[in-house]
Formats: structure tokens, sequence, C-alpha cells
């Protein structure tokens, strides 16, 4: 295994340390980085240029002289692309330039690169900056003691503010977190600098996951679960209950736009129970209710057993005195007036 000296922020041996075999030791693989480096490149175009074709330039509606007798070649527009001011042939168009590279290409790229790297002997590991507060002067002082003398790459930890502070005002040197090391930037710099914290160790992933990747994807699925509304007004939604018995009304709470519930409950009147735990109907109950649409299902409803229920009523009677209306009876009556209207 390769084995470089740690060193100190003066210069100074405090060590050695074993380079992992499998990230510095194996044989560079040039058309892998090949692959990895132009994929990366590629990644940074916006792909956002626009010409316009001949069917997009203003003017040229009619033909600009008759077909025979001129003794010219026939034209049909004067923003064909030989013309000046006409069309562009093949125009560029917005596209994206990204290209699909596996992660093992990825990894074995950065392996290949660092591998690289330390069979010039240009790997670097210091026990620490020693930098309390930012300084750049100390910086350069530290690189200088390193013996440190062309374009360098300084891997810091994401918490190390100082070290950041400290080295992203020097021109030569280019600053990366450990969880953003990549093939690239690797090969564009001579000497890698690690400390004891940022190096890698054997069978470490060379891209770290992001952190919030996880929360992310949990808000985003209670975004999608929770039925919000735009409007200021709040939303009535069934809170279930533990055992299969009718809810009273008290069971039922107003949920505001921001998806906080009010303390004051709404009560949908007599004959009217919250669904229960496992979702079947209480007993006596067969009425489904929607509050959200405002209608009620009869159990020989067309839409019956897509609905679910978030109220339930024993009669219909109930159901419209808690200000329901029957699921179609909107639609009956807009026909009964178009009849009428004829």
């Amino acid at each position: 295994m390769p084995s470089v000296t740690i060193k100190t922020a003066s210069g100074k041996a405090a060590g050695t340390v074993e380079l992992a075999a499998d990230m510095f030791g194996v044989q560079p693989n040039v058309p892998v980085m090949h692959q990895a480096v132009t994929a990366q490149l590629a990644h940074r175009r916006s792909g956002t240029q626009s010409t316009r074709t001949r069917a997009e330039v203003r003017g040229g509606g009619r033909k600009p002289y008759k077909q025979k007798g001129t003794g010219n070649a026939r034209q049909g527009s004067i923003r064909a692309p030989h013309y000046s001011g006409g069309g562009i042939t093949h125009a560029p168009k917005p596209r994206s330039y990204t290209q699909k590279v596996n992660k093992k290409v990825v990894r074995l790229a950065l392996r290949s690169a660092l591998s690289d790297r330390a069979n010039e002997g240009r790997i670097l590991v210091i026990d620490s900056w020693g930098l309390d507060t930012p300084s750049t002067k100390s910086a350069a002082a530290a690189l200088k003691a390193l013996g440190v003398d062309r374009k360098t790459l300084v891997v810091v930890s994401r918490d190390d503010v100082a070290a950041i502070k400290s080295f992203r005002n020097l021109p030569d040197v280019q600053i990366i977190e450990a969880g953003e090391l990549n093939a690239y930037d690797v090969l564009c710099n001579d000497w890698i600098v690690f400390t004891s914290a940022t190096l890698p160790t054997a069978g470490a992933a060379p891209v770290e996951a992001a952190p919030a990747a996880a929360a992310a994807t949990t808000v985003k699925k209670a975004a999608l679960k929770s039925e919000a509304v735009v409007a200021d007004e709040p939303v009535v939604v069934a809170a279930p209950v533990a055992d299969d018995t009718a809810a009273p009304a008290q069971a039922f709470a107003a949920v505001d736009a921001d998806g906080t519930a009010d303390d004051a409950p709404i009560d949908f009147g007599p004959g009217s129970a919250a669904p229960t735990a496992d979702g079947s109907a209480p007993e006596g109950f067969t009425i489904k209710g929607n509050a959200d649409s405002m209608l009620y299902h009869l159990p020989d409803g067309r839409w019956y057993d897509a609905t679910v229920a978030e109220v339930w009523f024993d009669t219909e009677a109930a159901a419209k005195a808690a200000g329901f209306t029957k699921a179609g009876a909107r639609k009956a009556a807009a026909a009964t007036d178009a009849e009428d209207a004829e």
C-alpha cells in the first residue's frame, strides 16, 4: 500500500499514513477518466442557444420575382438560408447535453485520477490547518511550508469554515469539500492536499448523499397526501376513531390552509358519524359524505364504491340537514333547466 508522510501546517513531519489501496493504488484507466471528464464538462453546458430557421424569420412572404423569363435562378423567398437576413440551416435549438455515466464509472475515474497523482508523489496529507480565524496570509504560508508552488486542490471538511475562508482568495488554490471530490478537479490540479479528516479510506464512497434528500422526500410525500386548499377557508376532514362504533359529531375538526387544525369542532348534526379506523361503515350508517365537494352518495349510486367517506349519515334527511347535496342532483337540475329554457 502507498504511504505518505503526515505534515503539520509548518511543514514538519508528524508521522506517516498508509493510503487506501482501492483509492490510491489502482491502475489509472485513461478511457474511463476521459468519459467522466467529458460528461462533466457537457453537463455544464446550459443548452439554451437558439437561432431561427427560414420558417421563423420575419418577411419573405411572397415570391421575389416570377419563375421564368428573368434569366436568374428560381427563388421562392428572400428569407432562404443563402439570402442575407434569411434563416439558418439546421439551426441550433435548446437541448440538453447531459450524458449518462454509471456510478461505477464515476468512482473508477476518481480512483484512477487519485492513483495517478499518488504515482507522481503529489498527494499531501496534513494533520490540521490550525486556523482558528480566517487568515489568507497563514494559508499561503502553510502551502509554502509544504512545498506547494503550483495549482493545488485543497480538500476541506464542510464545517472547517476558517480554512475555507482562508484559501478561497489564493489564485492558484481550488477548495473542494470531501463529499464533492471528482476526477475532473483532481486532474485539473497538480497537487492534492488532504487533512487527516478528509483523507479517503478503504471502501469509502467518493460522493456522499445529500443529508436533506430523505427529509425532502418525506416532506413531498406529506404534501401530496394532504388535501390542502388554496383559499383561506378551512377544509373539513374526518378524524378516525379507535373502534368501529359511531363517533359523535365532535370527532370532526377544521384544518386551515397552513395545515394546522382548529380547536373548534365541526358539527354535522344528528344522524352523522365519523369513519371507523378500518374504513368500514359504522353500524346503522350507509350513506357516504364527501366534505370537500359537500356531496353524499347512496349505496346504489354510481360513485359509491369509489368514494372515501369523510362522514357517514344514517338517512338522506340527515345529510341534507348538514348541507350536503345528493351526487348527480346538480347535473340533473341543470339538464331540467336546459329543457325548460328550450
